[in-house]
């Protein structure tokens, strides 16, 4: 394809301002009425932006308002090269590599546009704008009114003059960028809104582009990115944190934000076309929706647990799935410290009895938790941490799990469950959801329990038999319980809630809110978009449940080649076979497996052809190749 010409406006698209608000700044720096100034300067520039106001009469205006000084364009020009949008820095090798066909046309001056443009590699001979005239002094007197860009209507004359061969795209955020495609001497009119959206020039955009990698890679040309982060689409299931929402937004993506779950069918419906995707516990991503998911690059589980996901489903199709493993233990063990207190002191029932009017002062059912036998079934992030909590509050601490975990503090390990419900006179559940563990807790562990001990259960709905838990509490045999998980669960807050437990004496009854403090919520709503942010942008999928754990830096000036697929032999000779086959120099190569997967990641310091990513993609066992730069 030949190459095509770009003409490229300075202010608001080269750079992320207007260089003449910029300018006010400088020179009303120390004026007593610099707000009032700066405020009728940007009223002029917008309405000359949108075509509501003679070009020559908003810089007449502005520079009577002005008055500044050649010291002024110089200490402009240098914040200026500070200040270029970030997509243009990001491809500005790519941009410099094309320089004798980019253009700056501008209605801003030459005086502090030429020393901005050549900083960054490109021609001062292409920039065309206007130019300050100066009194002996240094102080600027006006503006040559011979150049066409110094009225409406001259950016279309410039390039008229120019007389280019070939196809022709203009960059810009203002109508008179659109005036050049108007009068015909443009192919098309890129609308940059990366800085600044104007909503009167969006109809006449042949594009919207809010970034530069947008605009070559519709162009199919050269770019810092592989896919432009515009295009990558976000949906944010059961009102996770709203600070995920601005990360994901900060970084480019587009984002659908909503405060419910959703069924199955309608997750199938609205993940066609998702990329990432951001779910608590109560969204389910089953093997069809994976199935559904045609361009499906990443989970995230804000969330400890990952059990409502099909982490096979998504490993076999290269969907890398993070989640926030500690990020909200230590609220859950705060709501288990304070439920066994309650709990222990029979508080829920002495306060059912205040708000009905009676009120009953006694010690009876009462106690200290000092001296208390606490028994933790899962000795796990939550669990290790719940033991230390307890234990410095005199509490005696008992724990069973499967794995052989090493105590902390005086903490007790038993052998068996059984064993540690012998001793214990409350049992605090912290297991995860697997499909094993499902009513792993029933009548016969209750039985083993000492009479009026009491039950905690923050992890998981399922692994609780619900109907020997009533028994249990009707029978006397506990004192007490405490339950903010549920074999089923309203999806939102606008479905009831039901449960054989309701209205029972001295149980408390939560809505799955062990981790829901605004201090937790927070931090995995950063935690989470962090990882998977990094994993987009450096194929670095350290901390991922489902894939080989690599942690990468960010790639220098090399291309990046990310390949998944089943582990099996071979993979990486034939890698490295079509690299050299291509003449490809490897400047940097990382190979990870686990049982079911091999994660390839190879740095290359070439352009590479779609040749290349077809070979790579045709290896068999590939389940999945993308290239990220």
């Amino acid at each position: 394809m030949k190459q095509p010409y770009f003409i490229i406006d300075f202010d608001s698209t080269f750079t992320k301002v207007e260089a003449l608000d910029l300018l006010c700044e400088i020179v009303l720096e120390d004026a007593p009425n610099k707000n009032e100034v700066l405020a009728e300067i940007q009223d002029i520039t917008n309405r000359g932006m949108e075509g509501e106001l003679d070009f020559r009469m908003s810089l007449d205006l502005r520079l009577n308002l002005l008055k500044p000084h050649k010291k002024d364009i110089a200490i402009l020009s240098e914040r200026l090269k500070a200040m270029v949008s970030e997509s243009f820095q990001r491809n500005i090798d790519h941009i410099a590599s094309q320089k004798d066909r980019v253009y700056v046309v501008s209605n801003g001056f030459k005086d502090f546009i030429i020393p901005v443009v050549e900083n960054y590699g490109l021609k001062g001979e292409h920039v065309y704008a206007n130019e300050f005239l100066y009194n002996e002094e240094g102080w600027v007197t006006g503006f040559n009114k011979e150049i066409p860009l110094s009225e409406s209507g001259g950016k279309p004359k410039v390039i008229r003059d120019l007389d280019l061969s070939g196809d022709i795209y203009v960059i810009g955020d203002g109508y008179n960028d659109f005036e050049i495609r108007k009068a015909g001497y443009a192919n098309k009119f890129y609308l940059f809104t990366e800085n600044v959206e104007r909503a009167k020039v969006m109809p006449n955009a042949d594009h919207i582009a809010p970034t530069v990698d947008e605009i070559l890679y519709e162009l199919k040309m050269s770019r810092a990115l592989s896919y432009p982060k515009n295009r990558i689409n976000v949906l944010l299931l059961e009102g996770v944190h709203p600070d995920a929402v601005e990360l994901f937004k900060e970084e480019g993506y587009n984002v659908e934000y909503l405060k419910t779950a959703l069924t199955e069918e309608e997750l199938c419906k609205k993940i066609k076309d998702v990329n990432i995707i951001g779910i608590r516990s109560k969204t389910h991503i089953t093997e069809k929706v994976i199935a559904s998911a045609k361009r499906l690059i990443c989970i995230g589980a804000f969330c400890i647990g990952t059990n409502q996901i099909d982490l096979e489903a998504c490993s076999k199709k290269g969907v890398t799935v993070f989640n926030a493993p500690y990020m909200n233990t230590r609220s859950v063990v705060e709501l288990a410290i304070a439920e066994i207190i309650m709990l222990v002191r029979n508080l829920p029932d002495k306060s059912r009895a205040m708000h009905n009017g009676v009120w009953q002062k006694s010690a009876a059912n009462a106690n200290e938790v000092r001296g208390k036998k606490l028994g933790i079934i899962g000795y796990g992030n939550i669990g290790t941490q719940l033991s230390v909590l307890a234990e410095a509050m005199g509490l005696d601490v008992y724990y069973y799990d499967l794995v052989d975990r090493m105590p902390l503090g005086n903490a007790t390990k038993c052998n068996s469950l059984n064993e540690l419900l012998n001793k214990v006179d409350v049992v605090s559940l912290h297991v995860d959801g697997r499909p094993e563990n499902e009513d792993i807790f029933g009548k016969a562990q209750f039985d083993q329990m000492k009479e009026n001990s009491i039950l905690i259960n923050l992890g998981r709905g399922k692994v609780v038999n619900i109907a020997d838990l009533k028994a249990a509490l009707e029978s006397g045999k506990l004192k007490g319980a405490a339950v903010d998980v549920f074999p089923k669960e309203p999806k939102s807050n606008d479905e009831p809630f039901e449960s054989e437990l309701m209205g029972l004496n001295n149980v408390i009854l939560t809505p799955h809110i062990g981790g829901s403090t605004q201090e937790a919520q927070k931090n995995i709503g950063n935690f989470v978009p962090n990882k998977i942010i990094q994993y987009i942008n450096t194929g670095g999928t350290f901390g991922s449940v489902n894939m080989p754990n690599v942690q990468l830096a960010p790639v220098q000036n090399a291309h990046r080649l990310l390949h998944i697929h089943r582990n099996v032999p071979n993979v990486l000779a034939q890698i490295n076979s079509i690299l050299a086959d291509e003449n490809m120099n490897i400047t940097g190569q990382h190979l990870k497996t686990n049982e079911e997967l091999g994660y390839v990641i190879t740095d290359i310091n070439k352009e590479y052809s779609q040749g290349l990513i077809d070979k790579m993609r045709d290896i068999e066992g590939t389940i999945w190749m993308r290239v990220l730069y």
